[in-house]
């Protein structure tokens, strides 16, 4: 197995950190932790001199579609950029339904002999900054939280929840999904201590996981001998929508902290925030990661000295893949535009063939 960037934490052969670098804007650190025995979480973050582009890809089924997304999420997004002029929602938009459609078409060909490409789908959190603007995109329960003073010029810090989970669990997503199916009394059942989409699926809008989205893959008798279990559908249960926005950064906003949901299982946004806020940058990714791991570990009664020695694959009960990255805003915005442009930094793991 190669990693790429970063480095391994001396004392956990499956964690990974970048301890401080810069961006457009400000400084950045980022940290995985893996559990699953193929390391499904992706993450980017990418610096030009217009703008800072943050990629959050939280795979599941298998590393594919995540994979997928963090060689071309970015690329779709600098072509929208470049044939509408600048960043705007549109083409946050224009970038998720390009990253999906190219997925698709890449299923499409390989299924007959990668049929597992089917039930492969990916959460996808993406966050750009240009100048004073952040744009906002999600797919699934990936998380976007902000530290920001609660009155300017004071140092009291508080978080603010910049984007919505699309996860079940939720009471208000159980309603939307309920609401676009009122005649399948069966979209959500209660399995093995949650709320699932037919069973199967907590998220409810992912890049993949076409068997939930087209019929053809879900009746295709080789489909049904693969997963014998699954019920086929008439229409698709999961959606590709994602919830777009924006948020003009003012000096007040200090951190974005973007994060797979191996995070937020573990810690509150408060408690992330309060941690980013205490400590210093250099090496705070993975100060988060290691708060995560505390937590986990602490809820199986054992303690993190007892974790680390759990290989991957039988680690995923105790927590999930964990993808963290801190953007600072040292509000570089106006004037003499600190330009930092660098090549890309991915943290992805890859399984030799």
């Amino acid at each position: 197995m190669s990693w790429c960037c970063g480095r391994f934490c001396s004392d956990d052969e499956l964690q990974w950190h970048l301890a401080l670098k810069a961006h457009n804007y400000g400084d950045f650190s980022f940290a995985i932790s893996q559990a699953n025995s193929q390391f499904e979480d992706q993450g980017q973050v990418f610096s030009t001199p217009y703008a800072t582009f943050i990629g959050v890809y939280d795979g599941h089924g298998g590393p594919d579609a995540s994979r997928f997304l963090n060689s071309r999420m970015f690329a779709n997004l600098h072509r929208f950029v470049t044939e509408d002029g600048g960043v705007s929602i549109e083409v946050i938009k224009k970038a998720f339904r390009a990253s999906e459609e190219e997925f698709l078409q890449m299923v499409g060909r390989s299924w007959q002999s990668c049929p597992h490409f089917v039930s492969v789908g990916s959460c996808c959190l993406v966050g750009v900054i240009v100048e004073d603007m952040l744009y906002l995109g999600n797919l699934g329960d990936s998380r976007a939280v902000l530290g920001r003073n609660r009155i300017p010029g004071e140092n009291e810090v508080v978080a603010e929840r910049l984007t919505s989970d699309h996860n079940v669990k939720d009471e208000e997503v159980r309603n939307e999904v309920i609401n676009q199916h009122p005649d399948d009394s069966r979209i959500l059942v209660h399995i093995r201590g949650t709320w699932r989409i037919k069973g199967i699926i907590q998220v409810s809008r992912t890049i993949g996981d076409y068997y939930l989205k087209n019929p053809e893959f879900s009746r295709s008798p080789l489909y049904q001998r693969l997963f014998p279990s699954a019920t086929p559908f008439n229409r698709p249960v999961i959606t590709s929508e994602p919830s777009v926005g924006r948020r003009r950064l003012r000096p007040h906003d200090l951190f974005v902290i973007f994060a797979s949901d191996g995070l937020w299982e573990q810690l509150s946004d408060e408690a992330a925030v309060k941690m980013v806020t205490r400590n210093p940058r250099a090496g705070i990714a993975k100060r988060l990661v290691r708060a995560a791991l505390n937590e986990a570990a602490k809820k199986r009664n054992m303690s993190y000295g007892n974790l680390k020695g759990i290989p991957k694959g039988n680690r995923r009960e105790i927590h999930d893949d964990i993808t963290v990255i801190v953007i600072y805003l040292d509000h570089k915005f106006t004037g003499e535009n600190f330009h930092c442009t660098n090549a890309p930094v991915d943290m992805f793991s890859h399984e030799p063939h």
